[in-house]
């Protein structure tokens, strides 16, 4: 049970659930993201959408493939689901990307049109291969392999999720759209004011305030992230 469950009093405090009652909960399968950064399918469907109280309610669903996640049929009840990810219920009509709220909680936000076939990745570094190709590292896991080096380790790329191809680079820079994802600022939106090494400065519809530049992830012109913090 251990191996592939979690105690409740040691999940991950971006997880929305309550931490008395059964000892364990799902562990989220090792993969994309880390544990820290993912919540398991199973608890996204019961707690966060909703959708079923059981876990033999989450396997009917998860069967049945009705829940879609990056464009992906997903059936595993341990999935691990991480920020930016795009969840669609294409037979509810209903689509979810993954932010974290002002608390540092895990909360999906409805998204609608192009949006559901697209994911931000931040460009976490880069590797040279040979025949001279570069591979880009991102943050959740994922990879690319191009043959020129336009990129710099913090943009953002947008994937689409149909095929795979860059849609848009959004540079890291001063003026910048950007979504804190981790520090005392966690879910707040605001514009890169200033770059000081490793920190920058933000400023915000209300306020400024200075954090590290690893917490930043630029978003660019996500339009419900703008509905929803500006």
């Amino acid at each position: 049970m251990v191996k592939n469950h979690l105690s409740r009093l040691n999940a991950p405090k971006s997880w929305s659930m309550k931490r008395k009652g059964i000892k364990f909960i799902t562990r989220p399968n090792s993969g994309l993201h880390s544990l820290r950064e993912s919540m398991p399918l199973s608890l996204i469907l019961t707690n966060l959408l909703k959708y079923a109280r059981t876990r033999k309610e989450v396997k009917k669903i998860l069967n049945e493939k009705k829940v879609i996640i990056n464009g992906k049929v997903r059936k595993s009840l341990e999935f691990a689901v991480g920020l930016m990810d795009v969840i669609s219920v294409p037979s509810l009509d209903e689509s979810y990307r993954v932010y974290y709220n002002h608390l540092g909680k895990f909360q999906l936000l409805p998204i609608k049109g192009e949006e559901i076939e697209l994911k931000p990745v931040k460009i976490e570094n880069k590797t040279v291969l040979k025949g001279g190709k570069f591979q880009i590292n991102n943050t959740d896991g994922t990879n690319l392999i191009l043959d020129k080096n336009d990129y710099v380790t913090g943009d953002t790329l947008i994937i689409s999720l149909k095929d795979g191809k860059i849609k848009e680079h959004l540079q890291f820079k001063k003026g910048a759209k950007i979504f804190i994802t981790a520090g005392n600022k966690i879910g707040t939106m605001g514009v890169i004011d200033d770059i000081k090494e490793n920190k920058i400065m933000v400023k915000t519809k209300d306020s400024e305030f200075e954090t590290l530049k690893k917490y930043a992830f630029v978003i660019g012109k996500l339009q419900t992230i703008e509905e929803k913090w500006i």
